[in-house]
């Protein structure tokens, strides 16, 4: 396990206290190595592999194993299991990698070193992704229901987003609903797609409706979306086709009993001649 990591004796005990460190409860300190640094800092453009060295120091009379273990961010250890004897100090490298895909922005990891008895120490990496700043975003799968409206919302930049709302909705006669723009309680990241609801209760219950929603951002994004909805109460419109039908059937009947007197009018008169 020793065969990557470098393991160095630790005769200046002193100047190694100085450097900042997160120590476990077993009295071993976790660091970047090359001392004076609190946390990892790596920074480089999407696609790249970045490099760096973390040192894990035992300063007690008896030897540990630790396990290294990170979180946040794609982080290859060179050993992951390192064995460090008593007053020695081992540095184990690792790489970086950030994903061709990766945004514009910072993001946070951490790096823990846990030994076999369950204590653990932890130092944060600070991973700085480069590129050009791009807020977009767009408004899809416009729904409206009976007393909502559902929709999607995607960020297509490489900037966290919060939008605003504005919904407007016009039938036959005119404008129904105008909701000025509005800040959403939401905070969309790169990439992310999220499903939202707006209430609607107080929708028209006979009318041809069109709703537009409307969404910006900081840094220009924009979009708009439209649905369409026909509101028809259909509990009266059941009543209208039952009366309808009726009255059909009520004439129905008043013209055949019409038609049979004519034809008797008819053969009376007949017979009375001959």
């Amino acid at each position: 396990m020793l065969s990557t990591a470098r393991v160095l004796s630790l005769s200046l005990l002193a100047l190694l206290a100085a450097t900042p460190t997160a120590t476990a409860a077993g009295g071993w300190t976790v660091a970047p190595a090359g001392g004076g640094r609190p946390t990892f800092y790596a920074e480089g453009e999407p696609g790249t592999t970045l490099q760096d060295t973390v040192s894990v120091t035992n300063p007690t009379g008896r030897p540990i194993t630790v396990r290294l273990q990170a979180t946040g961010a794609p982080i290859t250890f060179a050993d992951r299991g390192v064995a460090i004897p008593p007053r020695t100090r081992a540095d184990i490298p690792f790489t970086v990698d950030v994903p061709t895909t990766a945004p514009p922005g910072d993001r946070t990891a951490t790096i823990t070193a846990r030994d076999t008895k369950g204590r653990e120490a932890t130092v944060r990496l600070q991973l700085h992704v480069r590129g050009p700043a791009l807020s977009a975003l767009t408004v899809e799968h416009v729904t409206v229901h009976d007393n909502t409206i559902t929709y999607d919302l995607v960020n297509r930049g490489t900037t966290p987003l919060t939008p605003k709302l504005a919904v407007h909705a016009t039938g036959l006669f005119g404008t129904l609903l105008d909701r000025a723009p509005r800040t959403l309680p939401v905070r969309l990241p790169p990439g992310e797609r999220l499903k939202l609801t707006e209430p609607w209760p107080d929708h028209p219950t006979l009318d041809a409706v069109d709703v537009r929603l409307t969404v910006t951002a900081t840094g220009g994004a924009h979009d708009t979306a439209d649905a369409p909805r026909r509101f028809v109460p259909w509990g009266a419109a059941a009543g209208i086709g039952v009366v309808a039908t009726a009255g059909t059937a009520l004439l129905l009947i008043r013209l055949r009993l019409h038609l049979r007197l004519r034809l008797r009018r008819r053969t009376e008169l007949t017979g009375a001649v001959m």
